[in-house]
């Protein structure tokens, strides 16, 4: 999939439907107070919406579902190394399960080399251990990158 596209998934335990759409990255050595460890912090924004009568929430990391990001040499790298974890933005903070009929914005940030950031895939592995695959642009896209910037700001 691409940028922008939405993928239909299963909410952590196998409960609830999450429409995750990301939708914005920002590649910027410094954010939200922190300098990357490692050169590049790639900020990805994304859109979760639950689609069932129930609410839905991704997977902890520790389950070792979640988000990912693979470098063009198929190297993985987690989320939340380096400093990324650090990274806090008010907007895009939200960690609570989505209710039935709502929304929420969510972001992931990694911590990555140069090299590794560049013609990278966003990974998100479902509360069924289901694959999702995003190609990410080498620069800053999306919607929302004026904003995703300003609150990166510190």
């Amino acid at each position: 999939m691409k940028l922008g596209e939405p993928a239909e998934t299963t909410g952590d335990g196998g409960t609830g439907v999450l429409q995750i759409t990301p939708d914005t990255v920002v590649f910027t050595k410094n954010g939200g107070g922190e300098t990357s460890v490692n050169g590049t912090f790639v900020v990805v924004t994304m859109k979760d919406k639950a689609m069932t009568a129930v609410a839905a929430d991704e997977p902890a990391p520790i389950s070792g579902a979640g988000w990912k990001w693979m470098a063009a040499d198929g190297e993985m790298v987690d989320v939340g190394g380096g400093n990324a974890f650090n990274v806090v933005m008010d907007k895009y903070n939200n960690a609570d399960p989505v209710q039935p009929g709502a929304w929420q914005w969510r972001s992931q940030v990694f911590d990555l080399t140069p090299a590794q950031a560049k013609g990278g895939t966003l990974i998100y592995i479902d509360g069924e251990e289901k694959a999702f695959r995003w190609k990410m642009p080498s620069e800053d896209s999306g919607p929302n990158v004026a904003d995703v910037k300003k609150q990166l700001e510190f």
